[in-house]
């Protein structure tokens, strides 16, 4: 079975952490994320997996190369104009249309047993099986509702705040960006077009009369696509470990400065008795003695020497979140 890593997106809520790198080349614990999902897939026996390319391709490519390093063969799909979720599908469909395969969102760290979904994805003989989590915290992700017998009837909107605590009954279900697909889905996915899946395929398939199921997971499983979302992911993952703050090789921090809560790239130089809190610190940035920095981002002011968001001061840029 291959596999299909979408990779293409902009980045733009994850920006200025993807001025010079693809969303999916963000270093997460000091690994790119499109490293975290080939290692993922490879454990579960995908030797096969392309990769569509859109902003900042490069990086990815100078990450994977071809795949050899983890054991696995890499196709890239450069898309010229991004194409969505099933325009991406569509630009490979020679690649993908003789057996069931799988797609994965290129912005997600997980654990989710893929054993189980493809079994359970044969068992149920599906034109898709999409893979669901319990929004326990209701976080601003599209609700995917289910019917009684495990197929999912519609995408809907964002679920509300919970006022108290919701039983299991109620709590809204989102979509991991985790699929598995027959061939079959190319009858509905438009050719040569921008099209998303869960808006243009999906929805049609249903309308058609075809299963699409529902697995809901158990497991880790983050987000990665905006700063806040991105610095408790890591911050999860550091806290389980009883760390609090991570940096890459070459960082330098100097006596009497404090870090917290924070992430930390490559040769980053934090000066003496600067002091900084729900941080991310991108490559090369040196942070003056003596500063005092919460809740910020920051990269080299030269990825972004004209920016719409965030103040340079000095040879930084800093976006706050």
């Amino acid at each position: 079975m291959r596999a299909m890593i979408l990779a293409a997106g902009l980045g733009t809520r994850l920006w200025p952490l993807t001025a010079d790198r693809a969303k999916a080349a963000v270093p997460f614990l000091n690994k790119p994320i499109i490293v975290h999902l080939i290692e993922y897939l490879k454990r579960y026996g995908f030797a096969d997996v392309i990769i569509n390319l859109h902003h900042q391709g490069e990086s990815i490519r100078r990450v994977v190369g071809d795949g050899s390093a983890w054991g696995v063969r890499v196709f890239y799909s450069e898309e010229s104009e991004i194409l969505g979720t099933g325009g991406a599908l569509d630009k490979v469909r020679h690649l993908l249309q003789e057996e069931t395969f799988l797609v994965i969102n290129g912005k997600i760290i997980t654990d989710i047993d893929l054993h189980a979904v493809c079994e359970a994805h044969r068992q149920r003989a599906a034109l898709a099986t999409l893979v669901l989590m319990k929004n326990i915290r209701r976080e601003r992700f599209s609700i995917v509702e289910v019917d009684g017998d495990g197929s999912i009837v519609r995408f809907g909107g964002m679920p509300s705040p919970a006022l108290d605590e919701a039983s299991d009954d109620h709590v809204p279900l989102l979509f991991t960006g985790i699929q598995i697909v027959e061939p079959e889905i190319f009858e509905f996915i438009p050719r040569g077009v921008f099209s998303h899946t869960t808006v243009d395929v999906y929805p049609r398939a249903i309308a058609c009369g075809r299963r699409i199921a529902a697995y809901i997971a158990e497991g880790q499983w983050y987000e990665l696509s905006t700063l806040e979302r991105y610095l408790n992911a890591s911050l999860a993952f550091l806290h389980s470990e009883g760390r609090s703050f991570i940096a890459g090789e070459g960082t330098v921090i100097e006596d009497g400065a404090e870090v917290r809560e924070s992430v930390l790239w490559k040769r980053v130089h934090i000066g003496r008795g600067a002091r900084l809190q729900h941080c991310i610190i991108g490559d090369e940035v040196t942070i003056p003695s003596e500063s005092d920095l919460r809740r910020v981002a920051i990269v080299r002011a030269a990825l972004c020497p004209s920016p719409s968001v965030g103040t340079i001061v000095g040879q930084n840029l800093l976006v706050p979140f």
